[in-house]
């Protein structure tokens, strides 16, 4: 048992690996295990989840630095891209990172035969190469490398061009402090540094990329009186806010979102940040490499992955390389654990 943050987190030792799943702290566990139990007993009803989804959906909103009631709950990265790519006009020119994770660019390679035209450049590069599009999809922080967007450069370059930006904060919330409420939309899962159970996602819209989104999952639970009115025949009456793109809710997944996101909302995370990103350029230095000042670390060093899993310590294999990834759960123990497996 480790103690994090003032959280108790039953982590194992040389655990690098949140950028694929993060470790929960044992409350939020709990909290999911009695969720568990209370179902196994008919314990619940449908309505009881409404104020876990609401707290969550609000926690999430201070985490990227926007407002509750823009905030529209999903289960996925993708499915909630997919509304966006499906939404903005055929014909559409979209700039994005090359090397991007899939389930943000492949929802707009999808609409191709609408005519969307997909650019990719590299990340250094792309707020340069705005102008002349209408839409930027990128990673805050890229899933295969750590490596991070300017988001001042890109806010500058797009507010100049008048171009539409879509953030995806799956690698970067939770330990990156965000406001960004300047993008038209951000989106986010639960899973990773949000420590919260897989199957929750969230897309925050700006008032005006809200209306350009088309609800092509209009389902009751996006209603305006979703136990209500809206159960049941038409017209469509949809909520007035984000909610109208709400996707009905897994529930369990939700009470642990509701249990991990507002703690982390809580903390001073420029304090996580300093936490998460400092030992990862610890174990740079040890390897005698360039800090980066991101939480996540790639390496391309013969047999990594076996040498580390040898060692005990967990990491991942993406793009070619291995990818070891800290939160604040992690301390410099993990970091000795990996440089010794890495022989330096």
């Amino acid at each position: 048992m480790r103690t994090a943050f003032a959280e108790q987190f039953d982590v194992p030792p040389g655990y690098l690996n949140t950028a694929s799943i993060g470790v929960p702290p044992a409350r939020v566990a709990d909290a999911v295990e009695a969720a568990v139990r209370r179902w196994r007993t008919a314990a619940d009803n449908p309505p009881d989840f409404d104020a876990g989804v609401d707290t969550a959906r609000a926690a999430f909103a201070a985490l990227v630095g926007v407002d509750a009631a823009a905030v529209s709950v999903g289960a996925s990265v993708s499915q909630l891209a997919g509304l966006v790519a499906a939404s903005i006009p055929g014909g559409s020119r979209v700039l994005l990172a090359r090397g991007e994770f899939t389930s943000l660019t492949f929802p707009f390679a999808a609409q191709r035969h609408r005519g969307l035209e997909l650019t990719e450049v590299d990340l250094a590069k792309l707020p340069a190469e705005v102008a002349g599009h209408d839409l930027v999809a990128v990673s805050v922080v890229q899933s295969a490398d750590g490596g991070m967007v300017d988001l001042d450069a890109l806010r500058e370059a797009a507010e100049a061009a008048g171009a539409w930006v879509l953030l995806d904060v799956s690698q970067a919330a939770g330990w990156l402090p965000l406001r960004l409420d300047w993008a038209d939309w951000v989106v986010g899962v639960a899973y990773k540094w949000l420590l919260a159970p897989r199957g929750v996602a969230w897309l925050a819209s700006r008032p005006e990329a809200l209306d350009v989104v088309i609800p092509h999952a209009a389902n009751w639970y996006a209603g305006e009186d979703r136990w209500g009115s809206s159960l049941y025949g038409l017209p469509l009456r949809l909520a007035g806010d984000a909610r109208r793109l709400d996707l009905a809710p897994a529930w369990l997944p939700h009470v642990g979102a509701a249990a991990a996101l507002p703690w982390l909302a809580s903390l001073d995370l420029a304090e996580v940040r300093a936490h998460c990103a400092g030992l990862a350029d610890a174990l740079l230095d040890r390897l005698g490499l360039p800090p980066r000042g991101s939480a996540i670390v790639s390496l391309d060093l013969p047999d990594a992955g076996r040498r580390l899993a040898e060692a005990g310590v967990r990491a991942s294999a993406r793009a070619g390389r291995t990818r070891l990834s800290f939160h604040l759960y992690n301390t410099m123990a993990d970091v000795e654990a990996a440089a010794r497996a890495l022989g330096r």
